[in-house]
């Protein structure tokens, strides 16, 4: 059961940063990282700040 509840949760944080990695130039599976511990917020910090590709200049 808590394998299950796991699954899920994981598939919640990572299915959003699926369709956003793109948007920001990067590789969809890179999303994947949003599932490990303490990498997911060094993650999350480069891309918020980040140049993003329609971002002016």
């Amino acid at each position: 059961m808590h394998l299950i509840v796991l699954l899920i949760a994981v598939a919640i944080s990572v299915i959003p940063f699926w369709k956003i990695f793109p948007r920001a130039g990067w590789q969809s599976p890179m999303a994947m990282f949003m599932a490990v511990p303490l990498v997911n917020i060094v993650v999350l910090y480069v891309l918020a700040f980040k140049k993003w590709p329609g971002d002016p200049l």
